[in-house]
């Protein structure tokens, strides 16, 4: 089978570290898995070489989206990751069961209900332990109307785009003032015509990575993230895995739960949650995660080969992690530190 691994970030030869750092340290670590592998990566000219043991790079000067019309179809199998922002994930999904190719991952129905977090939100509101949510347009911002919950400044309040990636343009707000601004800033780079606006929950930020075959979900670990909180901006890290916690098992049961109730789910999938009085889900990535580059340290098996199986329907029998693991964010790359 030749299999295509498709990075986003790296396939465009984005510049900004905030954004190429993890999705690098992803395809790093998949390359070393499909190393034995006919397997082969694209790579933008503009971008710094890679490790690649016997993998093929494949260096495209073109747009993404060209490339994926012209020369996908040269491939059987593709495995992507990109950010579900403005849809990027869904349509490279798209295009890769439009040209016949086996994919790697969730299929594309499943990252459409993911990439938009009010979608995920609909499909999973009689399923899983949500955090209160509303749907706001920027119209109604526009047009001077208030915003319930906010005008007595009781709660904090969280903003979020709704189909934004990681905490990209997340904040904290307490009133209306600094929600209108964090509204009108998310607008500057949303396609959406609304936001998101959801109740502050108290808790450990964490998540959960798990593995489908598409009906059964398995989770492998519980991880907890490097959050901090600037401004009442809020910015990933990286974090630690596995994280041992009171609600361990309480959020493998909601996450296996809500991973198997969105049609479409395959491959490795990660979900977050808080960990507060209870476990909250607070959204589903419908794709490879960071945690990636550290369990595949850990875990008993090859990860990289895992997530292949899971997506033509085979799931490990066994999950063994074998110490723990820190990663985080340098300056120009991710550090994994693994403690046996």
């Amino acid at each position: 089978m030749k299999l295509l691994i498709l990075e986003y970030a790296t396939a465009r030869g984005i510049e900004d570290p905030s954004i190429v750092i993890e999705g690098r340290a992803m395809l790093q670590g998949l390359l070393e898995d499909f190393d034995s592998k006919n397997t082969s990566f694209l790579i933008s000219h503009q971008s710094l070489p890679l490790e690649v043991g016997s993998c093929q790079a494949r260096i495209i000067s073109k747009n993404v989206d060209e490339w994926l019309e012209e020369d996908l179809s040269y491939y059987d199998a593709c495995l992507p990751i990109a950010p579900e922002e403005d849809f990027i994930l869904y349509r490279i999904t798209r295009a890769i069961e439009k040209h016949g190719l086996k994919v790697i991952g969730s299929l594309s129905e499943g990252v459409f209900t993911c990439s938009d977090k009010w979608e995920t939100y609909q499909a999973l509101k009689n399923v899983s332990p949500l955090i209160n949510t509303e749907k706001i347009f920027f119209d109604d911002l526009e047009n001077s109307t208030p915003i319930k919950g906010l005008i007595d400044y009781e709660k904090l309040k969280v903003v979020k785009p709704a189909d934004g990636v990681s905490c990209s343009g997340v904040r904290i707000v307490d009133s209306q003032r600094k929600l209108m601004a964090a509204a009108l800033q998310i607008k500057k780079n949303s396609s959406s015509p609304f936001f998101l606006l959801q109740d502050f929950v108290e808790g450990d930020s964490c998540s959960v990575s798990l593995l489908s075959d598409g009906q059964k979900a398995i989770p492998i670990s519980l991880n907890l993230q490097d959050i901090n909180i600037n401004d009442y901006y809020i910015d990933y890290n990286g974090g630690k895995t596995p994280l041992d916690h009171p609600l361990k098992y309480e959020a493998f049961y909601v996450a296996k739960k809500a991973v198997e109730s969105i049609k479409g789910l395959r491959g490795y999938v990660g979900v977050d949650l808080i960990l507060g009085d209870h476990v909250h889900l607070v959204e589903i990535n419908s794709r490879i995660t960071t945690p990636y580059i550290a369990l595949r340290k850990l875990v008993n098996f090859n990860l990289g080969q895992a997530v292949l199986d899971a997506a033509q329907g085979n799931l490990p029998h066994t999950i063994r992690l074998d110490g723990e693991a820190y990663f985080s964010k340098r300056t120009h790359e991710m550090d994994v530190t693994v403690i046996r």
